[in-house]
């Protein structure tokens, strides 16, 4: 049942290449339509899912000369990543209501989008996964570079040279690993009991995370993220933010580490302080979160902000991954999950309540419009959605937060101080975002922009209050969640990892 989520996005996709021309409203209805329809497979997949089982959904010889399979399957950790994107995929929809100018393009550029995510997190086989992965960049190039705002062709380009070398370095490490274990097959849970040699892994494992984790965001290879996102219109941040960043933290933790677990040992030696690949990605997970916090914290521009806070709150992810701990990972897991929910909402309320009606994103300008009160239902839902981002009690961020810092300490001790700078920069930033934009003082002059600026729309209030409900629910109850993640980290696929190196 689960394949169909896949299937009914592209088929949605192509049904909105032959609607007529100027049926903006039919387009719209479609989209919604066709994104409902996979979240509620999705949903009901997620409700009926045993924990600790991975379910083969299909598999079938694709190109057998090869041992290429048509392979999908989930298990816990796809599960909650699908569930992700179904929610993402209806809401960003509400947040295009607006979308006027190639109605029927968008839309179909944006299922197709939708259905390849899908196709990455049910994917167990890895040249299936490869191609579903690849599918990704064509339309989110084409969504930011036709439908985008500020410098929109150089954030579109910048972040399809990043995604293709990134996707390169992971071909050439799928391939190795393909080839030594003697070109059979290129099923995950095969080749991940094979026995792979320690100085294999060593090499392929690096190339591998690395290629994934661009997309993911790791310091150094951030700076396509916040063009990106100041690039792209409303919906292709929310699905930026909300899921395709997911994609590379997910391929760090599903191949990389579930391949190459000895890749994370000890070198043997040190250099310049480092004695092992897992010593690096921590420091460069730690730089990610407290660089994005403090460039976030003296930005002018409202969705730089967000952009920046995503390189930050991706840092807690990677180091999540890093702890080699259940309770670090699993805090990673729930962090993609929680992190994708608000930055979706926060790029919503940024990009589509504030951006599309003051066609500014300068603090400076937004300042002396007082939109708290021109714009009440924006600032408050910016308020509790920044507020959730901090990582309050009752909300999701809190309990990935939580987990992720849990597991820094036992495994890394001394780097928690630094975590816990960057969280309280994270506050720092969201106070000096929601004062600038919704509650600085207005001038002596300044109009009475309640009067002017248009309301805030239905399907705008339902696709805020869907998200904020979401992560209320898993920070209330986070074993809705963790009750299907954790159980999965313990599924035999995991087996290599934690005997490898779990701590």
């Amino acid at each position: 049942m689960l394949a169909w989520t896949i299937y009914i996005s592209f088929l949605g996709a192509a049904a909105m290449l032959v609607l007529p021309r100027g049926s903006a409203a039919s387009a719209r209805i479609l989209a919604l339509l066709t994104a409902s329809a996979g979240f509620a497979i999705a949903l009901v997949a997620f409700g009926h899912h045993r924990p600790g089982e991975t379910l083969t959904i299909i598999s079938a010889p694709w190109i057998p000369s090869l041992g290429i399979q048509y392979h999908l399957a989930a298990d816990g950790i796809s599960l909650t990543l699908i569930l992700l994107t179904g929610i993402i995929a209806v809401t960003g929809i509400l947040f295009s209501w607006n979308i006027e100018e190639r109605t029927k393009e968008f839309f179909a550029l944006y299922l197709l989008l939708i259905g390849a995510v899908y196709g990455v997190f049910l994917s167990y086989d890895l040249f299936l996964l490869f191609v579903f992965y690849e599918i990704v960049i064509i339309p989110k190039y084409f969504l930011i570079a036709i439908w985008g705002s500020t410098r929109r062709e150089y954030g579109a380009m910048k972040l399809a040279i990043y995604s293709f070398v990134g996707s390169a370095m992971v071909l050439v490490g799928i391939i190795a690993a393909y080839v030594v274990a003697g070109s059979r097959t290129t099923t995950l849970d095969e080749l991940a009991r094979f026995p792979f040699s320690q100085h294999f892994q060593m090499l392929a494992f690096p190339l591998v995370f690395v290629g994934f984790a661009i997309l993911a965001g790791l310091w150094p290879f951030h700076t396509w993220a916040p063009t990106g996102h100041v690039a792209a219109p409303t919906a292709a941040s929310m699905l930026l933010a909300g899921v395709v960043m997911k994609l590379g933290a997910y391929g760090c933790l599903r191949i990389a580490m579930v391949l190459f677990p000895l890749g994370m040992g000890p070198w043997g030696h040190h250099v310049l302080g480092f004695g092992s690949w897992r010593d690096v990605f921590t420091l460069l997970a730690v730089i990610g979160i407290v660089y994005g916090a403090m460039v976030a914290l003296v930005q002018k521009d409202f969705k730089f902000v967000i952009g920046y806070s995503s390189v930050s709150h991706m840092g807690f992810i990677l180091l999540g991954l890093m702890t080699l701990n259940q309770i670090g990972i699993a805090g990673a897991v729930m962090q993609m999950f929680s992190h994708g929910i608000l930055a979706g909402l926060l790029f919503a309320v940024v990009g589509r309540m504030v951006y599309a009606r003051t066609h500014t994103r300068d603090f400076a300008a937004l300042g002396p419009m007082n939109l708290n009160k021109a714009l009440p239902f924006a600032a408050v839902i910016f308020v509790l959605a920044g507020m959730a981002g901090m990582g309050l009690p009752g909300f999701s961020g809190f309990v990935a937060e939580l987990m992720i810092l849990i597991g820094v300490w036992h495994a890394y001790p001394l780097l928690a101080a630094w975590v816990g700078i960057g969280i309280v920069v994270g506050v720092v930033y969201i106070w000096r975002a929601m004062q600038k934009a919704f509650f600085a003082e207005a001038g002596t002059e300044s109009r009475s922009p309640h009067e002017l600026l248009p309301p805030i729309t239905l399907p705008e209030r339902i696709g805020a209050i869907i998200l904020l409900s979401v992560s209320v629910l898993v920070g209330v109850y986070p074993q809705v969640l963790l009750n299907i993640v954790i159980p999965a980290l313990n599924s035999p696929l995991f087996e290599g990892l934690r005997k490898g190196s779990w701590q």
